[in-house]
């Protein structure tokens, strides 16, 4: 007999967190429903899975709950990626950092490093780079071995050379790349003190302490709770008057955070720390 194919109900979502939870200790059980049911539904679909199986391969199968996790993870990204977001923060934030000596950035969620880089190349044409150390996580291992390498499809950098002018910057995007036929490897001057590495948002803690803090396009697949729970260990991971950049798509509130932060941008949620 055939089994019939669909999407995943709400109580076999509610399953399927609990089991992957018990076996492979990552909790989903906060992360937004409907963006969860829609990944899940896709990756039962593109496999033609039954629940039961789809719950039997995570449980059994070597490499699937991998290849499970970076479909779920999977966080679409790109070089300057809303430009308004990188003028603000140039704008507005850098004149601040420059005053430091030694600046430490997270970019969390950082995928396969294209917001890293464009930091990175922000703060080069600011004359601060040689300043900082960036460290870009994610939850994906597979997407931070793509960042680590830098490397990115000549296509693609047409594309955010369109970004990068619309931010305002006086360079050119790809003075900062080594154009080989179709493909594009960052200046090795951009890897440098940077570090990606694996760092889960849900479960994991304060690694350091930081000036900079960017975290956009994450807190849209989370409810309020794992929200207001990521927004607590940003706050404690910031230096006193460090600032937090959500970009336009998200904002803080809770009523109890936004009494430790000062607005600095509405419209791209940039927030510097007001508490100790």
């Amino acid at each position: 007999m055939k089994v019939q194919l669909s999407g995943i109900t709400p109580e076999e979502l509610n399953e399927l967190t609990t089991l992957v939870k018990e076996v492979h200790g990552f909790d989903f059980s906060d992360y937004g429903k409907a963006s969860l049911t829609r990944r899940v539904s896709r990756i039962m679909s593109l496999k033609k899975l039954s629940f039961y199986e789809l719950k039997h391969r995570i449980v059994n199968a070597e490499g699937f709950f991998q290849h499970f996790l970076e479909e779920v993870t999977v966080n679409v990204t790109e070089m300057f990626r809303d430009p308004n977001f990188y003028r603000s923060v140039n704008e507005l934030v850098v004149p601040y950092l420059s005053t430091y000596q030694h600046i430490k950035i997270w970019t969390a969620g950082c995928s396969s490093g294209e917001e890293v880089y464009s930091l990175a190349i922000l703060l080069r044409e600011a004359g601060i780079k040689h300043k900082c150390f960036i460290y870009g996580t994610d939850i994906n291992t597979e997407v931070l071995k793509e960042a680590r390498k830098g490397i990115y499809s000549f296509r693609k950098i047409k594309s955010y050379t369109e970004n990068y002018m619309y931010t305002g910057l006086k360079g050119s995007l790809t003075d900062h790349f080594t154009i080989m036929y179709d493909a594009a490897t960052i200046h090795s001057e951009l890897k440098q003190d940077t570090l990606f590495s694996v760092h889960n948002l849900v479960s994991d803690g304060v690694f350091n302490e930081f000036q900079l803090i960017t975290c956009r396009n994450v807190f849209i697949y989370f409810d309020n709770k794992l929200q207001e729970r990521i927004l607590d260990l940003f706050y404690h991971s910031l230096a006193p008057h460090g600032f937090l950049c959500l970009g336009s798509k998200e904002t803080i509130r809770s009523e109890a955070f936004r009494k430790k932060f000062k607005v600095i941008n509405s419209k791209e949620n940039i927030y510097q720390k007001i508490g100790i």
